[in-house]
């Protein structure tokens, strides 16, 4: 990451933790990943949709993040840089393990449901077919664009936007029997 040649230039406390880091201090990657993890955590479980795998992958993610910090140039947030390291890991593990097995496990809250619904909404998201749960997550959850998903699961765009039809219809049909 470069730091600003302009001394005006305000400088956040997460682009100070990441300049530290970048030059090796570990206390200051080690506060990266306390104010990262969850957020790491919760995009890995959404896709992943296991808890120890959701784990392993957060770890995974923070290795290559220490492993690559020196190539972040700061051409976009950390947090995005951040986020695409995180969703590539857990997709990577998910096109490993093609047996993905659904979870029993919650999703974190989704925001803006009341609680009741949310739990019912992310059981039923965790219902979903493997590639149409993990295209809704990318575009309904994390702001993905259907070329990126398609880039990111190998598939085409128009099986993305399908997918992503499907898992709407499914959520629909599943929401009103309920």
């Amino acid at each position: 990451m470069l730091r600003s040649e302009c001394p005006e230039q305000r400088v956040s406390p997460m682009d100070d933790l990441v300049y530290l880091s970048q030059q090796g201090d570990r206390a200051a990657f080690r506060q990266l990943y306390q104010q990262q993890s969850g957020r790491v955590y919760a995009v890995c479980l959404r896709l992943l949709a296991d808890r120890s795998k959701a784990e392993d992958a957060c770890q995974e993610v923070f290795v290559k993040v220490w492993q690559q910090l020196t190539l972040f140039r700061g051409d976009s947030s950390f947090s995005t840089w951040l986020h695409s390291i995180a969703t590539r890991t857990a997709i990577d593990l998910w096109r490993q393990d093609k047996l993905l097995r659904l979870a029993t496990e919650e999703l974190p809250e989704i925001a803006g449901a009341e609680l009741g619904q949310s739990r019912e909404l992310e059981q039923l998201i965790l219902r979903l077919p493997h590639q149409a749960r993990a295209v809704f997550v990318l575009f309904a959850l994390e702001g993905y664009q259907h070329q990126e998903i398609a880039e990111l699961l190998g598939i085409a765009e128009g099986s993305s936007k399908s997918q992503y039809h499907r898992a709407r219809q499914l959520l629909r049909e599943w929401l009103d029997e309920n």
